[in-house]
């Protein structure tokens, strides 16, 4: 059986020691899913949404929420983000929010680009909430992750 690496030997949560890794240049994308009614995705997309920009605000909340996943997921590390990029893209039947997070460092930013997803998704949940009480959010996921030793090694 492997080992457990946010695990220590008395079975307590203990944060990794990523300092023997070197650098590398790091990408995630992330995407999700946020179901509404056909009457919500009119309203957003005639601006008319009572809290404002509903699409540019969960852009904002995500880039924002990605900044913040070190205070919000207690063993994440705290990463020097180098780009954060949110996209909620309105389609049919709902929004489709997509980021992609970059760094140069010891560890991932697989949770940054999830917690940026998520985020949004929530902040479309809120400011939709007073006229579609059928929202539905689902398929948040990592699409890629990317790892290139700086210095090409």
């Amino acid at each position: 059986m492997k080992k457990l690496t946010h695990i220590d030997e008395r079975q307590r949560p203990r944060m990794v020691d990523v300092s023997p890794k070197g650098l590398s240049h790091r990408v995630a994308t992330a995407s999700g899913w946020i179901a509404l009614k056909p009457a919500t995705v009119r309203l957003i997309r005639a601006s008319t949404m009572a809290k404002g920009n509903v699409l540019v605000t969960a852009e904002l909340a995500g880039i924002q929420a990605a900044k913040q996943t070190a205070t919000l997921i207690p063993l994440c590390h705290i990463v020097p983000l180098t780009k954060v990029a949110v996209t909620a893209t309105l389609r049919r039947n709902g929004v489709a929010i997509t980021s992609e997070v970059k760094c140069t460092d010891r560890t991932g930013v697989e949770m940054e680009a999830l917690t940026a997803v998520s985020i949004a998704l929530l902040t479309v949940y809120d400011m939709c909430k007073a006229v579609d009480k059928t929202m539905t959010l689902t398929d948040i996921r990592l699409v890629e992750k990317i790892k290139t030793p700086v210095g090409g090694a």
